[in-house]
């Protein structure tokens, strides 16, 4: 999962209502076990359509001289899944997921895609997140794999990506369990925003900030809206949105 930096000093979450009480831990538990997982649909914060592409730039960032070069970002929902094996409290499973492809150009330059694996839980609407394949192209020539991982290698387990119940300020978890790889973890900072974008108008939009023990001092903003998705992250703004198609079911 792309996170981008800037730096700065219910079903799986029946918890961490934050008002009055000391911050809480980041979640890493989920009750993955009980879920029957399908690959089509997501929720309302991100929705998991095959076909469907959301692109996304820093222009307004660039054209106001806050940002050094032109960052562009496609998101593609691909046709295509995966199954991935792991194991959750001692028991093996195999899930299918989602395939959502990023792909990063900077100045027209391919910067990094990735491949990005989900799947939502039947009834919650909680989409998890069960690894990624990374190719980040430097300057020099060579492609990093920096940050790639997959639930049942190493150590790593799903994280939860986006709850499909209701927002609670304050919640905080785990989107990714890779030891020493990917740490990305979130918490719920705002609701009921409203913002004007290239792409529309949005209400009803949410706040998500992420963090990782693996950069301290690192702060990456979201913010999601209701039947679109992922809006805003760090200085990219939504441009369009293609392709969506109807929401059929399947199961893993």
């Amino acid at each position: 999962m792309r996170l981008h930096t800037v730096l700065a000093g219910a079903g799986a979450l029946a918890l961490l209502p934050c008002a009055g009480r000391a911050q809480e831990a980041f979640t890493d538990r989920f009750p993955i076990g009980d879920c029957s997982f399908q690959t089509r649909g997501g929720n309302q914060l991100f929705l998991l359509l095959p076909g469907r592409e959301l692109h996304y730039s820093n222009a307004r960032c660039v054209a106001a001289g806050d940002c050094d070069e032109l960052v562009e970002l496609v998101v593609s929902v691909l046709e295509e899944t995966r199954r991935v094996r792991f194991e959750i409290d001692g028991v093996p499973r195999t899930v299918k997921t989602r395939v959502v492809e990023e792909l990063e150009t900077a100045d027209g330059e391919l910067a990094e895609i990735s491949r990005n694996f989900f799947a939502e839980c039947k009834g919650s609407g909680d989409v998890y997140y069960f690894g990624e394949e990374v190719d980040i192209f430097e300057s020099d020539g060579s492609i990093s794999h920096t940050g790639a991982w997959l639930a049942g290698e190493q150590g790593a387990r799903p994280g939860l990506f986006l709850p499909g119940g209701a927002f609670l300020l304050g919640a905080r978890y785990f989107q990714e369990i890779a030891p020493e790889v990917a740490l990305d973890r979130a918490e719920h900072v705002a609701l009921g925003l409203s913002l004007d974008l290239p792409a529309g108008h949005f209400e009803d939009c949410v706040e998500v900030e992420e963090t990782t023990e693996l950069e301290p001092g690192s702060v990456s903003t979201k913010i999601y809206c209701p039947g679109t998705g992922l809006v805003v992250d760090g200085d990219l703004e939504l441009e369009e949105i293609a392709g969506d198609e109807d929401e059929d079911e399947d199961d893993d």
